[in-house]
């Protein structure tokens, strides 16, 4: 008998507003006292109706364009029934039968799989959140009802991963396209992205071919939290499942259960002989929506998406796949390197007399260097202080004139980390820091000729051994030289000098 996995994800969204979804309430619920950011809306008072926030309907049609989805002309909330304490009014402001968006898909990479996988989308539909549930030590549950109302698009995915690996990079890719369309800030640790797992199994031939049709009851684990949980829940479920399937006991009803963090397991919550009724019914306070003249409005000024940023940054530039992939994973360290290489840009058409040829040569030159350093050298000074690119003084004009400084030889080594360093408390002009520091480096021939004379009378006994054909020495002279010019002397340079004194 040979199983293969049947998942699905239904993924929350938390959409970036100033305030709720209907009502005026500040969509603030991290950085909020609980029960702050309230009213009678949100509470469920009767008498109050609710006024729809556009901008959460924009965002929605938005990131449905950016899911290759077709939006609804015509769309309306409908009201879910479900009794928990978290919902004030005893229902929840949804849309069941007309979702802003349907057949969508997504395209993305797998690690470990040679083509891209492409995932079909049921629906994208915009709802309120719940409150939040908090559990005392005392044994009593409080309610912070600050997330009630928030806004939310809900991404439901077809049936159609086999594996954890595949599930993980739809949601690392559903992430970065929310955060470049500036429609949330999807922190899955914060709970702006969350998760819900669909879990089966079925029998499959030796090439694949499911045997049957139909699919065994889902096994549903709510609210995961984390891509790493998301990849345990989803390879711990294919174990458990798979095990139940050998011992002739497979799952046979639906089944809902939490992710135990501490153990590393997935645990029962409920049974459910048939899936649940809500009893949906259209809102009587919200008319309908027309969404025609807005989808063509945003349409036409959709922003170019990660996956076209990443092919032009490697056609324009020449970035490795992996330096590519990490910039623009990062919509914030994107546009930062983008107004960088801009800047860099104009310093190679301002060169006389190059060609074609040569200008692509140098500019690749040039993203190698820049690179680098963006990554290794500015991302590990931003990681070790805990700033993040958006907070940081380095302008990207600063930042190109640096690397310039390095292409140009007029900065190296160490002394091209303690100019960054200070670029990095105080936001100022690398030249003149450079200056400020002494990090020039030396240019003047016959200050360059006494330091390598110093050296050499300094080590008479290496120099003997360089004369007579130990050229591995070498090294260690440049080295002394760098150590008694305080890292501004030019390595090619001193080598040469250093030839000539010791024939």
């Amino acid at each position: 008998m040979k199983l293969q996995p049947v998942i699905g994800l239904e993924t929350h969204v938390q959409l970036k507003t100033k305030s709720k979804l209907f009502s005026a309430s500040s969509n603030d619920s991290d950085n909020s006292a609980p029960n702050q950011n309230i009213c009678a809306i949100d509470l469920g008072h009767p008498g109050i109706l609710p006024v729809l926030n556009e901008q959460a309907v924009r965002f929605a049609i938005l990131l449905g364009l950016a899911l290759n989805g077709k939006i609804a002309t015509k769309s309306k909330f409908d009201r879910k029934h479900y009794f928990y304490p978290d919902l004030p009014k005893a229902y929840q402001i949804s849309q069941f039968d007309v979702p802003v968006m349907s057949d969508g898909h997504l395209t993305f990479d797998v690690p470990g799989e040679v083509e891209p996988f492409t995932i079909k989308l049921e629906r994208l539909h915009l709802e309120e959140d719940a409150a939040k549930n908090i559990h005392g030590e005392d044994g009593k549950t409080y309610v912070d009802y600050n997330r009630a109302g928030t806004p939310l698009c809900e991404i439901v995915t077809h049936p159609q991963f086999t594996s954890a690996a595949q599930a993980k990079a739809y949601l690392q890719e559903l992430r970065l396209l929310a955060r470049h369309l500036k429609v949330s800030d999807a922190n899955m640790e914060k709970g702006h992205l969350r998760c819900d797992v669909n879990i089966s199994l079925r029998e499959v031939d030796e090439n694949g071919v499911p045997l049957s049709a139909s699919l065994s009851p889902k096994t549903e684990i709510k609210n995961v939290n984390s891509f790493k949980a998301v990849e345990r829940v989803i390879e711990y479920e294919i174990k458990r499942q798979t095990k139940m399937w050998e011992e002739g006991n497979k799952p046979m009803v639906l089944t809902t259960r939490g992710w135990n963090d501490a153990k590393q397991i997935t645990e029962e919550q409920r049974v459910k002989e048939e899936a649940a009724d809500y009893k949906f019914f259209p809102e009587p306070d919200l008319p309908p929506m027309d969404l025609t003249e807005m989808t063509d409005e945003i349409r036409r000024q959709i922003p170019e998406l990660p996956t076209a940023r990443k092919n032009r940054l490697q056609t324009e530039y020449g970035f490795k796949a992996d330096d590519v992939k990490q910039i623009v994973d990062d919509p914030e360290l994107a546009d930062f390197a983008e107004n960088a290489l801009s800047e860099l840009g104009a310093w190679l058409q301002s060169m006389p007399d190059i060609t074609p040829d040569q200008m692509e040569v140098e500019r690749r030159k040039l993203t190698k260097l820049f690179s680098g350093w963006l990554l290794s050298k500015l991302g590990g000074l931003l990681a070790e202080r805990k700033i993040d690119i958006q907070t940081m003084k380095i302008t990207p004009e600063n930042f190109a004139e640096f690397i310039l400084l390095l292409a140009k030889g007029e900065l190296t080594g160490p002394n091209a980390l303690k100019v960054l360093d200070e670029m990095l408390n105080s936001g100022g002009d690398p030249s003149q820091i450079m200056e400020d520091i002494g990090a020039k480096r030396v240019d003047d021939s016959d200050a360059l000729q006494m330091i390598v004379d110093e050296v050499i009378e300094s080590n008479p006994d290496e120099a003997e051994r360089f004369r007579n054909g130990d050229k591995k020495l070498m090294q260690f002279f440049i080295g002394q030289i760098m150590k008694a010019s305080r890292g501004n002397a030019d390595p090619a340079q001193s080598a040469k000098i250093i030839s000539q004194k010791l024939k």
